[in-house]
Formats: structure tokens, C-alpha cells, sequence
């Protein structure tokens, strides 16, 4: 275990650079761009472009290309011209006089606002004919402030706009769609957490395609529209909850153990033009606001992860690496964590020259884990191999892993060191979901490698559509017995493959009871303290419990995604919870069922949390409520 404790971490590996940014300068970055040249392209919030010419560099130089945008939210180069997506339209920025400076600014196509401050632009990304794919994110409601609307057409869709400027509808079912992204060829994006979407996922988008989000349905009967799904039979299959109180007040709708659950992939058995996620990010542990995709094409010198994907997220500040396959068709794959510690929300990303990888960020509005509101950073690998998970690969009987190096054999044949779970997210309009129908999944048998680099885990029972935890605690290094730098990967099953079964007698079975459990063990929904269930008695204690006490329990339960001791975050500060002094059991009401009007400076509502068990809850309180004496 002494040797387990001093295995290397991210940071050991992964440098993140601050470059140094002219005073005055303020990057609050909506547009990422890599340049032939090797200068980098930057859009802002603010609406400014720059040119970051030696980006590398001790002194990069940084000159102003355009301005007086609308919140461009992305950057993109085709045939040597830049183009961006701000609000209302694409633009073609144009140095004519060759100065430096665009002379021309150039509408492409505008598209319809309803003027909410919520109706976000994602993109331009170029596509192999030479079209530009963008996302709208939709609007929310008035009085139902929860509730993702698109007031106009293109609001909760994906479209297309030709080189000629010509407009045409493609996918819908999105909700905020900030990471559209274009990964050989193939179009892709990302989706937060909020209504109808449990979690932040990554989708493939097909033509005519479905993700899940229904507000852009309003315009799916429109004769250029390639999606086949109405509103009128979407709403057949799901209950859009608009109830009102006695006094004709909206109800905002809540996660509640009394309905049965419905899944996005029950409606795909009946609609072909439903488009599952690749993978299902999970929520507080790999991200809050799910943000840019970006493939590792640098041959290497970003590290031994060639040609996969990495996501960011906005709220944790933090990166994932991403592990796909195709599976009867179908992508699938694996979220695993890869660099955390960012200075701001990671919204954008993209390759230098030289390998490294620039990362633009952003909080205004949105609140991140970073402290700063922007920021400019790059990623640079130092050359050493980190002891990691490579691949993830689905299997008839479970999945096999890839190592970046040989694993010890002793630990990687005890059963002891695998632990499995499986969960799925609720389909349904309140604000995300906790994790439900969570189960165990017996660990029956492993088989190494003879190089020692790939170890095939047999399970007793796969569930398809699962997002399933595979956690490695107690594999190590053949070498110097480092445990892996993220030893948890999250496997989103959309297809088990056919394919021989491994015999029982091809297996390895010993289990030598000497290995740690993982700290967090599976989430179990729990009965919400709100009279329709009986709920466990509360815990009480002498005196609240220790920050070295508590702390393993907000991790657990992802408190610590949205939340720090002293400063805002996502979320309030635990500090500024208890200068309210609500009491124990109001602060677990409040876990169960968060009441977002209660902290109106926040722009990202708080998911309900039922799935933390009471005794948990109240010990959390208890802490809380500590920290006002």
C-alpha cells in the first residue's frame, strides 16, 4: 500500500502552461482554432477574434483580427479565411487589404432569434463538402424556468448551411449543444445535464436523427425537415409534467421514486430515428457541462492515447479521454478521467504543431472550479509513460482492458482487484437524473495476457444500454507497482458484441481478500424525506463530524463537483450554506429536493440528489452546519 501511495499522478505526466496574455486582454474563449501557419485563432464571449502568432513561445503576439461580434461561440478555418458562429449568424471574416485586420465581415446566413439570453451558437464546424454544420441551444421558459424551449426554428437542432449560404435542417432532440465537433469526417456533439437529459452525453448525429430533447420537435413537420418524429408522438410516450397548483402557478417538476422509470433507449426500440450517446458522461465525476470534443491526431506527441477523443467540461475545469468502438454498428465506449486543475471552465481545445494542446476557458455566467472567469493554457506531456487504462473494449462475457504497460500478474489475476456496477439515467423532463437501478455485477473470472498488456474480466451478466463502472483498485504495474493514474472507467453498453465466450477453465478465479474496496461504492436511490415514503431515522451525533470525516462522503456522492469549503463554484460555498442556518434535516430536505430560487445569483440549478443515503445526508448537515460557529 506504501508503494501504492506514492504512484504518480496527472500532473506528473501533464504540464498545464499558463502562456503569458498582454494586460488589458480578456479571453474569455467562445473559439479555438489551430492555423496553418502555426499561429492560433481565438474567438471571445466578447465578441473579438485574435491572431496568436507563435503561440508557444516565451512572448507570443497577440493582434486583434476583428470585433464588435456577437458572443462567438466558435472559430473555425476553411481555404485560408476564418469564420465564426455568433449568435444570429455565420460570418465570413475577410482581411482584404492583407493588414492583418478583417476589412469585410460577411453574413453567410442569419437565422431567427427570439432574443433570450439563453439562445447560444455553437460552431461553425467544416464538414469534408465543404458546408458548415451548427448547434442552437434552446431558450427556457418564462414562468417555467426550467423548462428547454425553442421559440424558433433552429433552437434545440443541428443544421447545415451550405458554401452557398443555403439553410437546411438536419438533427434535433438537443439541448445545449456546446460541443458540436467534426472527428474524421463524422459529426458529433456534446450535451449537458438538464431536462430530458439525465447527464451530459456524447452523440453521433445522423441525418434526420433524434437525441432526446423534445423542444425542437416543434418544427419537425416543416417540409424541409429530415426528422420523422412529432411532438404529438413524443408526448404519447412521455408525460411532459405541466401541472398547476390551486392558485394556477407552474409546478417545477421533480426526480420522484413513485413513477416507473422510462429510458431514452425505450423509445429508440420504437423509433429507429432516436440516437442514443455514445457514452453517458457521469455527472459530478467526469463533468457538470459537458463541453468541446477534440481527436489526438499528433502521431504520438501528445502521448500514447493516438487517435483518441477527449472531451471537456465547463464546470469542473477539467478534461476526459474518451475510448470508442463500433459495436454492430453502433458507437460505444468509455469515459476515463484525464486532467483535472485547470484555471478556468475548459470550453475549447485544439492541437499546436508541436504536439501540445491549447485549452480556451471561460465561468462568466456559467461558474466553474477554476477560480479565474477566462483564460488561455496549454497541455504539454513531458515524454513518460503514465500507467493508464488504453482501451476498453466490449466482450460477449464482459470487457477487456488495455494497458499502457505490463501489469503485475499477482494483482491482475485477483479478482479482489475488479470491482463492477452497472446504472442507467431517467428519461424524463426534471433537470437530470440520479443514477438508478444501480446493481453489483460478480466479477466470475479474468484472463491476463501473456505480454502481460490486456486483461479479459468475465462477468456474471451484462446489461445492454448500461453504463457500466469498471473499477481497477488493485491492478499494478509489473515494474514498480504504481496503481493506474485513473483506475475507474465508465462503459456506456449500447450493443453486446457476439463472439466466443472465454471457458471457465480458461480462467483465473483466487481472490486474496488483501485489496481496499473502492471508496465509492455504488449509489442506491434512497427515499426522499418527503411524506410519500418512509425514510431511514435520522442519524444523530455528539458533535458534527471532521472535515477528514466528511470529505470522503462529498466525493462519493459528487457534492465536491459543484461545491467547495469557501468559494463559489458551480455552487455556493458550504461557508455560505450555513450563514442561512437552516437546520440539519431542512439542509437534507434540500439535498433531496434543491430549491434553485433560494440562490438566484447561480445560473446552473442544483439536480435533486436522492440517491445520497440519509445517514450520509445528515452527516453532511451536521459538517455544514459547523462551519458557521
Amino acid at each position: 500500500m506504501a508503494q501504492a501511495q506514492e504512484s504518480p499522478k496527472e500532473e506528473d505526466f501533464y504540464k498545464i502552461v499558463t502562456p503569458p496574455i498582454p494586460e488589458g486582454i480578456v479571453l474569455e474563449v467562445g473559439g479555438l482554432t489551430s492555423l496553418p501557419n502555426g499561429s492560433l485563432g481565438i474567438s471571445t464571449r466578447r465578441g473579438d477574434v485574435w491572431i496568436v502568432d507563435n503561440p508557444t513561445s516565451r512572448t507570443p503576439y497577440f493582434r486583434k483580427f476583428a470585433t464588435g461580434l456577437h458572443e462567438v461561440l466558435g472559430l473555425a478555418y476553411k481555404d485560408g479565411v476564418l469564420y465564426c458562429a455568433q449568435r444570429g449568424e455565420l460570418t465570413k471574416l475577410i482581411d482584404k487589404n492583407g493588414d492583418g485586420k478583417a476589412d469585410v465581415y460577411e453574413t453567410v446566413y442569419s437565422w431567427p432569434l427570439s432574443g433570450h439570453y439563453h439562445e447560444y451558437s455553437f460552431g461553425p464546424k467544416v464538414a469534408p463538402d465543404g458546408s458548415f454544420f451548427v448547434s442552437g441551444n434552446v431558450a427556457f421558459g418564462d414562468e417555467e424556468w426550467w423548462r428547454g424551449e425553442s421559440r424558433v426554428p433552429g433552437r434545440g437542432w443541428i443544421f447545415r448551411i451550405t458554401p452557398e449560404g443555403k439553410y437546411e435542417p438536419y438533427a434535433t432532440g438537443v439541448r445545449s449543444p456546446a460541443g458540436i465537433s467534426m472527428l474524421k469526417g463524422e459529426l458529433w456533439y456534446t450535451d449537458n445535464q438538464g431536462d430530458w437529459m439525465g447527464t451530459g452525453g456524447i452523440f453521433p448525429v445522423k441525418k434526420g436523427g433524434f437525441m432526446g430533447h423534445p423542444a425542437g420537435l416543434k418544427w419537425a413537420e416543416l417540409p424541409n425537415s429530415p426528422v420523422k418524429l412529432t411532438e404529438k408522438q413524443f408526448f404519447a410516450e412521455r408525460d411532459n409534467r405541466q401541472e398547476r397548483d390551486e392558485n394556477n402557478r407552474a409546478i417545477k417538476p421533480e426526480n420522484t421514486r413513485k413513477e416507473e422509470p422510462q429510458f431514452l433507449y425505450q423509445l429508440k426500440e420504437k423509433y429507429d430515428m432516436v440516437q442514443l450517446p455514445a457514452v453517458w458522461l457521469p455527472y459530478g465525476v467526469h463533468g457538470v457541462s459537458t463541453s468541446e470534443l477534440i481527436m489526438d491526431e499528433t502521431n504520438g506527441a501528445f502521448g500514447p492515447f493516438a487517435g483518441q477523443v477527449f472531451v471537456g467540461d465547463q464546470g469542473q475545469s477539467n478534461i476526459m479521454r474518451i475510448v470508442l468502438e463500433k459495436v454492430k454498428g453502433e458507437y460505444q465506449g468509455a469515459s476515463i478521467g484525464f486532467r483535472s486543475g485547470f484555471q478556468s471552465g475548459v470550453l475549447r481545445m485544439a492541437f499546436d504543431k508541436d504536439g501540445s494542446m491549447f485549452v480556451g476557458e471561460t465561468n462568466r455566467g456559467w461558474g466553474s472550479a477554476g477560480d479565474a472567469n477566462q483564460g488561455l493554457q496549454r497541455l504539454v506531456w513531458n515524454g513518460k509513460m503514465p500507467f493508464e487504462m488504453y482501451t476498453v473494449k466490449a466482450m460477449p462475457d464482459g470487457f477487456e482492458i488495455e494497458f499502457t504497460m505490463p501489469v503485475d500478474r499477482k494483482s491482475a489475476e485477483d479478482l479482489d482487484s475488479y470491482k463492477v456496477s452497472s446504472y442507467l439515467y431517467k428519461h424524463y423532463p426534471v433537470y437530470g437524473s440520479p443514477p438508478i437501478d444501480t446493481k453489483d455485477v460478480t466479477v466470475k473470472g479474468v484472463k491476463l495476457s501473456e505480454d502481460g498488456k490486456k486483461v479479459r474480466i468475465v462477468l456474471d451478466g451484462m446489461r445492454q444500454y448500461f453504463v457500466h463502472k469498471i473499477e481497477l483498485a488493485g491492478v499494478r504495474a509489473e515494474n514498480n507497482y504504481w496503481s493506474l493514474v485513473h483506475p475507474d472507467a465508465y462503459y456506456t453498453l449500447n450493443n453486446i458484441p457476439d463472439g466466443e465466450k472465454l471457458k471457465s477453465s480458461d480462467l483465473k478465479t483466487t481472490r486474496s481478500g488483501n485489496v481496499k474496496p473502492a471508496e465509492a461504492a455504488p449509489v442506491k436511490e434512497h427515499v426522499s424525506p418527503d411524506g410519500k415514503g418512509k425514510a431511514p431515522a435520522p442519524v444523530k451525533t455528539a458533535k458534527a463530524p471532521t472535515w477528514e470525516e466528511v470529505k470522503p462522503l462529498l466525493a462519493k456522492n459528487t457534492c465536491l463537483a459543484c461545491h467547495a469549503v469557501d468559494k463559489k463554484v458551480v455552487g455556493p460555498a458550504y461557508v455560505d450554506v450555513a450563514k442561512r442556518k437552516y437546520s440539519n434535516e431542512k439542509i437534507v430536505e434540500l439535498i433531496y429536493a434543491p430549491k434553485p430560487e433560494n440562490w438566484p445569483d447561480y445560473s446552473t440549478p442544483m439536480a435533486p440528489m436522492p440517491q445520497v443515503p440519509k445517514a450520509e445526508a445528515m452527516k453532511i448537515a451536521a459538517w455544514i452546519n459547523s462551519l458557521a460557529k
